[in-house]
């Protein structure tokens, strides 16, 4: 088989939505002709374990591990926080406004750790694969980001070996959300937009997630270059007994929610429509699944709806799975950001997989609604048009006690992982051919 070595900051035990994308695309590459070879990071300090996704790394998979040093235990002495507390890089607040060590945190992280809080891990990883690769006899290389340090370790081996290189975007980089919060200097900013440019135009094939993205990067220079390969779901992960949904009307949110995804006009006219109908209030069931910022909760209890919500901050990725298919519901909140219209949450496609309405907050033009409305799997509101939210959940609630309240997506099979991975696969023929 031909061979493909994989950089990857995020590798099981990791959990979270970082690792999904490589790990399935590991699952399934040997089924294309390809073999691929991991490199990750030894001993990272991951946000979240998830012991459960290493049923999904094939037998006899070769990874291999360089050493990095990453600066969280000394951010975790900076702010205070308990050693055996794992550090989330993401804008999130759960238990109180950030701190000044808190912001002066961030002011660091955009303007020392560039491109990120990795970098340490880019020099000696170089150092290695360029020794290594011959033995490893790959003959392509991809790398995942973010962290976007992956990519940097790609554009050392790739001039070092003259490799051919995919740069996998699953999210951007100087267009990511937050990008505005990292406080940057104008040095700062000019250093992430010239290490970006050198991706850009030394990688041999620019991939991302979503089509709004591929043409922020065709504008960068990126052009010919550029593909799109959606993230997905792997219908494997599916192949369990039958879930019914709970008998509540249970609106369920999985994974990261953050202050940019909070959807205030939805938490209103759920709080309206609870004051206005009791045996609505009495139905009603909010679930959260996933690490949350504290302004949600400041939202649910202002409009009355805290004793009507349950959360939990991880579940295992398996376990996940197995809850979509309970919620009457399954709730897609859309980043509010300036780069909104390129977002994809990659639940979107667990969703899709399985097989219950799709209520979005988000923009009508953006990706994410394309896909639902392409496959009929729901509804999609605007950030703050209140009676299209109103009649959306009346719609939903009224099917809900009618028994009707279902929906069966149509074709959803191009976004399977095995699917992803055979466009990725085509990719790296395409680049041996050429």
């Amino acid at each position: 088989m031909k061979r493909v070595l994989l950089i990857t900051y995020y590798w099981p035990p990791s959990g979270g939505a970082g690792v999904q994308r490589v790990l399935k695309m590991v699952k399934y590459f040997r089924d294309f002709g390809w073999e691929p070879v991991v490199f990750t990071a030894k001993d990272a300090a991951y946000p979240v374990l998830d012991e459960s996704l290493l049923k999904d790394v094939p037998e006899g998979q070769e990874v291999v591990r360089g050493k990095i040093w990453e600066p969280y235990e000394v951010y975790r002495r900076f702010i205070g926080q308990k050693g055996n507390k794992r550090v989330y890089s993401g804008f999130l607040t759960e238990d109180k406004k950030p701190s000044l060590a808190q912001r002066i945190s961030v002011w660091i992280r955009g303007n020392v750790f560039i491109p990120d809080a990795r970098k340490f891990w880019i020099k000696p990883s170089v150092k290695l694969l360029s020794q290594k690769v011959r033995d490893l006899n790959v003959d392509a290389i991809i790398s995942s980001g973010p962290p976007h340090t992956v990519h940097m370790i790609a554009r050392g081996v790739k001039r070092a070996t003259g490799l051919p290189w995919i740069a996998d975007f699953r999210d951007p980089w100087t267009n990511i959300d937050f990008y505005d919060q990292l406080m940057l200097t104008k040095w700062a900013d000019r250093q992430h937009h010239k290490l970006e440019a050198t991706v850009v135009k030394e990688c041999d094939r620019l991939v991302t997630v979503s089509w709004t993205w591929a043409e922020e990067f065709k504008a960068m220079g990126a052009e010919e270059k550029v593909r799109v390969i959606t993230n997905g779901f792997d219908p494997a992960d599916f192949e369990f007994e039958k879930v019914h949904p709970d008998p509540e009307f249970v609106i369920n949110h999985i994974g990261y929610l953050n202050a940019d995804r909070n959807p205030p006009a939805l938490w209103e006219v759920l709080g309206e429509l609870c004051e206005a109908d009791p045996e609505f209030r009495k139905d009603l069931k909010l679930r959260f699944i996933g690490k949350t910022d504290r302004v949600l909760f400041d939202h649910l209890e202002k409009n009355g709806l805290q004793d009507l919500t349950e959360s939990q901050d991880y579940v295992p990725h398996e376990e996940v799975l197995g809850m979509l298919p309970r919620a009457q519901v399954l709730l897609l909140l859309i980043n509010n950001t300036p780069n909104v219209m390129g977002v994809i949450p990659g639940k979107i496609y667990e969703y899709l997989a399985s097989g219950r309405p799709i209520l979005a907050i988000g923009p009508q033009a953006g990706d994410s609604s394309r896909i639902i409305r392409e496959t009929q799997a729901g509804t999609v509101c605007e950030f703050t048009d209140k009676e299209a939210i109103r009649g959306a959940i009346t719609q939903m609630y009224q099917a809900y006690k009618n028994g009707t309240l279902e929906t069966n997506p149509e074709s959803i099979d191009r976004f399977s992982r095995r699917t992803a991975t055979g466009l990725m696969a085509g990719e790296l023929d395409s680049l041996l051919d050429s």
